[in-house]
């Protein structure tokens, strides 16, 4: 009986050096190597999926949803085939960051309809707004025709009104300012120097027109007897009270404002004011303040 011969270290009963792999049973080919599941694909698939579809959802980002949804279709269709072969093991994570990628596609592509559909009414609007511009400019301003401008209620205001009267703009709102009255500011006042004189007057607005009016904006300007401007008053008794919101027809609002002018020009003021400070041009008050 022939003893088998091995290299030194070499277990003499195993296979013979240089032959990969065990042999198998007797009749059966040699095992080949395990393999380790390529599976990286379909995780990075489904990771891509799920955060393409979170991003496709809101409009502002929908497009990073559409990248991130074709690299989950690529990927999972590349790890799908990979599980398909053999290759991989996770052939429905795969699968389902292939339909979650597709998904994100839909989802975004929706989005860019949306919004350029939008893009394109609010440019249409726009220019449909400078044409109308363009051609009421362009109108002639004869009131007997169809195409005429329509008229601004707007009016040249008269030189000055006393105080107490009233002004009424072509559309019917009217602006009346009182007669300045003495009034002595709180220790907190804010806007009056020590020495000055302070009065305050009352602004009435009435809404004779069709429409509701804003008068948030109608902010008095005084000027004292030598034209220099007059300061407003704030204190914690309300000696300046701003107009506030909007005036329905056939509605009035108030307020009181106040004023600190010089000792040596307080004998007489002048308030100028309008409803608003675009559609109506400022009327002027002025009288004396005794």
């Amino acid at each position: 009986m022939t003893t088998p011969t091995n290299t030194p270290g070499q277990n003499p009963w195993g296979p013979p050096a240089g032959v990969p792999g065990m042999p198998g049973m007797p009749g059966m080919p040699p095992q080949p190597p395990f393999q380790q599941p390529r599976n990286g694909l379909g995780v990075t698939a489904l990771v891509l999926g799920i955060v393409g579809l979170l991003f496709a959802l809101f409009p502002f980002s929908f497009w990073l949803g559409a990248i991130l949804g074709v690299l989950a279709l690529i990927f999972g269709i590349i790890g799908h085939s990979r599980a398909r072969k053999g290759e991989a093991t996770n052939k429905g994570m795969a699968l389902t960051g292939l339909i979650l990628g597709a998904v994100s596609i839909v989802v975004s592509i929706v989005w860019l309809i949306v919004v350029a559909t939008a893009v394109k009414d609010i440019a249409d609007d726009i220019d449909e707004e400078i044409k109308k511009q363009e051609k009421a400019s362009a109108a002639p301003a004869d009131p007997g025709t169809d195409d005429a401008p329509e008229a601004e209620p707007t009016e040249t205001a008269p030189a000055a009104l006393k105080f107490g009267e009233a002004f009424t703009y072509p559309d019917g709102v009217k602006v009346t300012v009182s007669k300045p009255r003495a009034y002595k500011p709180d220790q907190f006042a804010a806007g009056h120097t020590k020495g000055n004189s302070a009065f305050q007057v009352t602004i009435t607005i009435v809404n004779g027109s069709d429409k509701a009016i804003d008068v948030s904006t109608a902010l008095p300007d005084a000027s004292d007897a030598q034209g220099a401007q007059a300061e407003a008053i704030f204190d914690g008794s309300n000696a300046t009270e701003m107009f506030r919101g909007k005036v329905l027809p056939g509605k009035q609002a108030k307020s009181d404002f106040a004023f600190s002018l010089p000792a040596d020009a307080d004998d007489e003021m002048q308030i100028e004011v309008g409803p608003t400070v675009v559609e109506y041009e400022n009327a002027i008050w002025t009288g004396s303040t005794k």
